[in-house]
């Protein structure tokens, strides 16, 4: 099904993604796009439906023909702090902050958000699937992500970061029992996945 460009007609939308959120090192990350009501490019799709080369080509696209953008990181002891999902609301929040042309509506991915100041929104069920902006958004949020753990990666080699950007893969948690937590990793997931026994 084709990506829409609006949910109404006659409004300016903002799109608004997260990344990162599964993570169990490294920040959540959310994007807020704008797109022009005629955008169109044959690779946008939902994040986790492109690949590492597209991504980078669309993040390009979207950062120069977009009329409004922004991008938000929180990092893992603020996750810690205030949960994961406070820290996605927050880092949604801090990325529309960016936005510096009026707007009407914000559109987010998922199914809860903590409303912004004098404004109204709807939640949508993989909307990253659906609404162009919110597609763009999850490519930002993704590319800015990766880019920070890939970066992140070359002083924190155990970890494999590089491969796996933060995500419990088995190797990620082989690592972490072999050498420990690192600086960046989200100390409150792991009492979690330890308690409930990992098939290591």
């Amino acid at each position: 099904m084709p990506l829409k460009s609006y949910l109404a007609d006659g409004r300016t939308e903002v799109g608004v993604d997260e990344a990162g959120r599964g993570c169990w090192s490294g920040p959540v990350v959310a994007a807020a796009v704008i797109l022009p009501k005629d955008f169109h490019h044959k690779l946008l799709n939902d994040s986790k439906q492109v690949s590492e080369k597209n991504r980078a080509i669309l993040r390009q696209i979207i950062e120069k023909e977009s009329l409004a953008f922004g991008v938000a990181f929180v990092d893992h002891q603020v996750i810690d702090q205030i949960n994961i999902l406070n820290a996605s609301f927050l880092a949604m929040h801090k990325a529309i902050d960016q936005i510096q042309i009026p707007f009407d509506f914000l559109l987010i991915d998922g199914n809860r958000f903590k409303p912004y100041p004098e404004h109204e929104h709807a939640c949508i069920v993989k909307g990253d699937s659906k609404f162009k902006s919110i597609a763009a958004a999850s490519i930002l949020a993704k590319t800015y992500r990766d880019e920070y753990m890939l970066e992140l990666a070359k002083s924190n080699p155990n970890y494999l970061w590089e491969q796996n950007k933060g995500y419990p893969t088995q190797a990620h948690v082989q690592q972490v029992m072999k050498h420990g937590l690192s600086a960046y990793h989200r100390k409150t997931y792991y009492i979690k996945a330890f308690q409930l026994g990992l098939d290591l």
